[in-house]
């Protein structure tokens, strides 16, 4: 694949969410079938365990249940990942679960999430968990919302109960922070509006679910503005070919990166030009968000991974008190105050220890608790944490990668919180 290709193929990540089914599983399943992204053997194989389980029809949902407990119970778990594409774009589909018990299993799929698709049965209208995952969506300033209302052909494909369900809804979402919503009604099990526009809905004049994700513009979702490049290896092919080759490999992580651009390292301070930027296929002239590339610079500066290259005039705040609003996934132990954890942010890693727990988050209503600040699996709640070294951040709603810690038990290793910069 040539650059000019590589950046021409858009790729889109997008997520599910809804209460429990809702057919969450069922719409990607749809969306796999009727985008011919599947192979015959993996249809085989679902059709073979759709009539062993007496079912009518081919269950789609068993595209994305991969745990046998989900088979067995029919819902989600844990994230489910999958990959298609059409002619116009490449998707990654993060099937995240509707369960209150797996809120962190969403918070991980949707982190990264270009649009997150938010499904909500046409019987039962907005619910608890419908409000719960346009609150999380919000918190973790996923650009595009669709509200998919599914279950359509059970209403008899009614106009007014899709009118009803919109206004619920947008009367709800109107103290979120979530910039671009659409509305379009569906019937996953039978592919109405998902793929093929359906002849029972006369009324909808809006885009196909699959014409909107390769349409939706996702160009201006990361930040082009404020430079950012937190450097990951340091290359040094040590061979006569490339005897005095010293680049900096990492993902832009925000702005626009030029040859011949001032810029700073920190946490030196120290100030060079941008030489050339490498990538496998060649030399660029720039570099932008999402790009993987190798930066050279004209000086020999001292650059490790951890460093970070910026612009001289527009740096990130250099700080060791963090305040985030975390989610904490934990199962064994809730956050300790006072607690010591390993962070990690872009490619830095150091040390924390917790401050102090300002209030949990109600994440039904967003009303703040002050008493029960206890985070226990599953929670969210705002907290302030101290490094044992500067972090190079941006606020979550500027940068999503820059504005993006997770916390780490040293003792066991596992990944406990992940954490969006205030």
């Amino acid at each position: 694949m040539t650059t000019s290709e590589s950046l021409t193929t858009e790729l889109l990540r997008f997520t599910t969410a809804g209460s429990v089914d809702d057919g969450k599983s069922t719409l990607i399943g749809r969306l796999l079938y009727d985008s011919k992204s599947i192979f015959q053997d993996q249809y085989e194989d679902i059709e073979r365990i759709s009539v062993r389980r007496g079912e009518e029809g081919v269950n789609l949902a068993l595209l994305t249940d991969g745990l046998k407990a989900e088979r067995e119970q029919g819902i989600t778990i844990d994230v489910a990942y999958r990959y298609f594409s059409t002619p116009k774009r490449k998707f990654i589909i993060a099937d995240t679960p509707g369960h209150i018990q797996y809120t962190r299993n969403m918070v991980t799929g949707a982190s990264t999430a270009n649009v997150a698709l938010l499904l909500i049965d046409a019987r039962l209208g907005v619910v608890e968990q419908t409000r719960r995952h346009a609150i999380i969506a919000s918190l973790l300033q996923i650009p595009h919302v669709v509200v998919c209302i599914n279950k359509m052909d059970l209403v008899d494909f009614s106009e007014d109960v899709f009118n009803e369900i919109h206004e619920q809804f947008e009367a709800f979402a109107a103290k979120l922070d979530i910039k671009d919503f659409h509305f379009i009604p569906i019937s996953a099990l039978k592919g109405d509006n998902v793929v093929t526009r359906s002849k029972e809905t006369p009324w909808y004049e809006g885009p196909t679910l699959i014409y909107y994700l390769e349409n939706v513009h996702i160009a201006s979702d990361h930040n082009f503005i404020d430079c950012r490049f937190p450097v990951q290896h340091v290359i040094r092919p040590y061979n006569d070919d490339f005897h005095d080759y010293r680049g900096y490999a990492g993902r832009v992580a925000g702005g626009i990166l030029k040859v011949g651009d001032d810029v700073m390292v920190l946490p030196s301070g120290f100030t060079s030009k941008i030489a050339a930027i490498d990538t496998f296929e060649g030399k660029l002239v720039e570099a932008f968000p999402p790009m993987s590339v190798t930066i050279l610079l004209e000086d020999d500066i001292d650059v490790s991974r951890g460093d970070m290259i910026v612009r001289v005039n527009n740096q990130p705040d250099v700080t060791q008190d963090l305040d985030v609003m975390l989610c904490w996934f934990d199962n064994f132990k809730p956050l300790m105050p006072q607690g010591k954890y390993a962070i990690r942010h872009t490619t830095q890693e150091a040390r924390c220890i917790v401050k102090e727990v300002r209030y949990k988050l109600d994440i039904n209503s967003l009303h703040r608790q002050l008493e029960d600040t206890t985070l226990q699996m599953n929670d969210m709640g705002r907290v302030l944490l101290r490094t044992t070294k500067p972090m190079f951040t941006d606020s979550y709603k500027q940068n999503r990668i820059t504005g993006s810690i997770i916390l780490i038990d040293e003792g066991t290793n596992r990944t406990v919180a992940a954490g969006m910069i205030i």
